[in-house]
């Protein structure tokens, strides 16, 4: 999967890429320091990694709900955290968190994935504030469901869903927004319901 992406946005420009897995703080570190080896630092931070185990809260596992509170909460914090210093060094930058509709709409299964995704909100809406002055801007996407193969999932009878590409859109957007704008928040649906 990362030789593809390379190839792909290879085709572009100058890329670099190391596996990394974003609970892990120590790996995190070793992502942001090869990325500023390699490049210098970097400008655009997109935190995307997610996982969503589901069950009633009591047959949830502790390790289900660890790793989906590691994955989509702590690892957002570490990716921004290291993120940072590097974006204040060179004069600013742009963070979206992708995030989820599940961060504002709690449903029945959802205790561990709900709970990581509000997180995740009042995270970004916090740095938001704190990192203005710094010319670095915070942008939180929410989109509903997507058409991707998270928790197992197939896209096949998934045409309702959003598509992926839209959501890179609309990330490509914010962060080529003039830099007077912040997009702070956007919510994405799809426009029609699943059939029945």
């Amino acid at each position: 999967m990362l030789n593809v992406a390379l190839a792909e946005l290879g085709a572009h420009g100058e890329v670099s890429a190391r596996a990394c897995d974003v609970a892990d703080y120590e790996q995190v570190r070793g992502l942001f320091a090869h990325l500023k080896a390699s490049l210098g630092g970097l400008d655009i931070l997109v935190n995307n990694a997610g996982v969503g185990h589901f069950g009633r809260v009591d047959e949830l596992s502790i390790e289900a709900w660890r790793e989906t509170i590691d994955v989509n909460l702590s690892g957002t914090f570490y990716c921004c955290r290291e993120a940072v210093p590097q974006m204040r060094e060179r004069g600013g930058g742009f963070i979206v968190n992708i995030v989820s509709l599940a961060g504002k709409h709690p449903f029945a299964g959802g205790a561990a994935y709900n709970a990581s995704k509000f997180g995740a909100n009042g995270f970004t809406e916090a740095i938001m504030a704190d990192l203005r002055d710094d010319k670095i801007r915070v942008c939180q996407v929410m989109p509903g469901s997507v058409a991707t193969e998270f928790r197992g999932g197939s896209t096949e009878g998934a045409d309702w869903k959003l598509d992926p590409d839209e959501v890179g859109r609309t990330v490509a957007h914010i962060v080529s927004s003039p830099e007077r704008n912040l997009i702070s928040r956007v919510e994405m649906r799809p426009s029609r319901t699943r059939k029945k």
